[in-house]
């Protein structure tokens, strides 16, 4: 280097800091996440670009996607934006038009229940949607963006089971009971049940409108047996399971500790709570974290120590799947698991089967539009309200001159 050089560099580093300021998205420790209500413009979709091929497990088998990845730990999933105001909560509101707490008392007990809810139009169909073990309502709010922008007229009903989010159980003296929750199939598909019902009579409804399940991961089993139980009777036009079949819902309640074992007791703060859960690609839509992270805080059941984790409950969940009326769907975050009977019930056309390989286990969260596609498609093809059936011969004969 010349002496031109040499003078010309030490003008200009003799401008510079003494320490080099901190890239924007460096990596921050909890206690230094900075809390705001103002949040920047969000993208359309925030999406991680690099989502291994997850297998279909179980929300407590998610442990696959929670598990974390050595060679992205550090990096921001895509979209996450830069500062405090990417890790920043964002409210149900803009997902959803109401929420409502529906009393159910029963002899033993009283059931708030606790639901995100966007009215339909007048006749018709509404999407019931139930969350899986350890997640809430909130779950579903990016799919319930997505598919009301698809289907402006249909309603949204985002239940939260028992010991999940903000829905409580009050034994008859008034105390709200504490975990373990009773998580049996029976008392969820009751529980999703008077749900519908507490809405209906809210809305002074003349009848239930038609509706579409969706359950995802334990969800699904809840879904499927409200649709094979016929108590809706000709109101249910379909089902859609996510990311749950029966080899890995078996497993579900059982892996569900280990999940909480990954997860930290407790978090500094909200934001630190949200990067925690994109950080470790638990989720992959950091946009969906900062609205259902939240939520997960209030979680309420304590599912490992459940007695019914051990009941075989979830057992012969393909063949209910598949015996249930109604149109069908299952969408998968990978095909390993899909077993025997469901690979012969979909060569058979009994259903509709959707792959989403870049997806991880929540599959609503972390593909929202493309499930949301998927879901307007399954309810066009089922949806009764569209059929146009031909006249008949004798008011074809009675209109000839």
């Amino acid at each position: 280097m010349s002496d031109l050089q040499r003078s010309f560099a030490k003008a200009k580093l003799a401008h510079l800091p003494l320490e080099p300021p901190l890239r924007a998205n460096a990596l921050v420790g909890d206690d230094q996440i900075e809390e705001t209500d103002e949040l920047q413009p969000l993208p359309e979709s925030a999406q991680d670009e690099d989502s291994s091929s997850a297998s279909s497990a179980s929300s407590a088998s998610s442990t696959g996607t929670i598990r974390p990845n050595s060679k992205h730990l550090l990096a921001r999933p895509i979209g996450s934006g830069q500062g405090s105001n990417a890790l920043a909560p964002l409210p149900w509101t803009d997902y959803f038009a109401r929420e409502y707490y529906l009393e159910h008392a029963g002899p033993d007990e009283t059931v708030i229940h606790h639901v995100y809810f966007t009215p339909p139009a007048p006749k018709k169909a509404l999407f019931v949607l139930h969350h899986g073990a350890g997640s809430s309502g909130l779950s579903f709010a990016l799919l319930a963006l997505e598919l009301r922008k698809l289907l402006p007229d249909i309603g949204i009903l985002s239940v939260e089971a028992r010991g999940h989010g903000e829905t409580v159980v009050k034994t008859p003296d008034g105390e709200i009971k504490g975990g373990p929750h009773n998580l049996s199939l029976e008392i969820l598909s009751t529980d999703l049940l008077n749900a519908i019902e507490l809405v209906r009579a809210k809305l002074e409804w003349p009848q239930t409108p038609d509706i579409v399940l969706v359950g995802h991961s334990l969800g699904g089993p809840v879904v499927t047996d409200v649709a094979l139980k016929s108590v809706l009777g000709k109101a249910v036009l379909g089902y859609a399971v996510f990311d749950v079949v029966e080899g890995s819902a078996m497993e579900a309640l059982q892996k569900i500790n280990m999940y909480l074992a990954t997860r930290p007791k407790s978090f500094p703060s909200l934001a630190s709570a949200i990067e925690w859960h994109t950080r470790s690609r638990t989720l992959r839509n950091s946009t969906s974290a900062r609205v259902s992270v939240p939520s997960l805080l209030f979680r309420r059941s304590d599912t490992s120590a459940s007695p019914q984790a051990e009941q075989p409950w979830l057992w012969r969940l393909s063949k209910k799947f598949l015996e249930a009326k109604g149109g069908k769907l299952l969408i998968l975050a990978g095909t390993d698991r899909l077993d025997k009977e469901l690979m012969i019930g979909q060569m058979q056309g009994k259903y509709q089967l959707q792959v989403f390989p870049d997806a991880g286990h929540f599959i609503q969260e972390d593909e929202p539009q493309k499930t949301a596609m998927v879901l307007a498609d399954f309810y066009r093809r089922n949806d009764r309200s569209a059929l146009v059936l031909p006249a008949k011969v004798g008011d074809l004969l009675k209109k000839k001159p």
